[in-house]
């Protein structure tokens, strides 16, 4: 059974750089659940890591939060992974596995993840395009092209990305 129907453009896509153990990237979120809510599925929120030195358990978690996008739940995972940085801080690894646990994840998938490191090039990979583009600190949003710096201030942040998103929609119908 053959679709006449014309393919649908692809979605404009906005780079989330982002930091699991980042209190600035938990403010952020607010503002990832807006444009969620406003576009759905006519923009593609794609997250990109850039764990920072100074935070011990960052590499760990990026890695988590690659396994919960393998199990189909990346979003729910970050979201509830930023909402409690601090016991992130505290606790480390194990507290990574107990969020996949109370998600209905599989958590020995988790620890075996994060023991064998098989998510580990995704997350390098990531981190050296980040520097590569100029991303010094998280949050930061790319979408088409342009690099927004939200470590500095949230300020304005989410109406220029929609402002962007609304060219481009625009863009495609035309």
């Amino acid at each position: 059974m053959s679709d006449s129907s014309p393919a649908r453009p692809a979605a404009p896509v906005l780079d989330v750089w982002c930091e699991l153990q980042c209190p600035d990237c938990r403010s952020a979120l607010d503002d990832l659940r807006a444009l969620r809510a406003r576009y759905g599925d006519r923009l593609e929120l794609r997250l990109r890591h850039f764990p920072l030195e100074k935070h011990k358990h960052a590499f760990a978690a990026a890695q988590a939060a690659e396994e919960a996008a393998e199990q189909g739940q990346a979003w729910p995972y970050v979201e509830a992974v930023l909402g409690r940085v601090q016991e992130l801080d505290r606790e480390g690894e194990p507290f990574l596995i107990a969020v996949a646990g109370e998600l209905g994840l599989d958590a020995e998938e988790f620890d075996t993840a994060l023991i064998d490191g098989r998510h580990i090039l995704i997350v390098d990979a990531d981190q050296a395009e980040g520097k590569a583009i100029g991303v010094t600190g998280t949050p930061t949003y790319v979408i088409d092209g342009e690099r927004l710096d939200g470590g500095k201030s949230q300020e304005g942040l989410r109406e220029r990305v929609e402002e962007i998103v609304d060219r481009l929609l625009a863009e495609q119908k035309a």
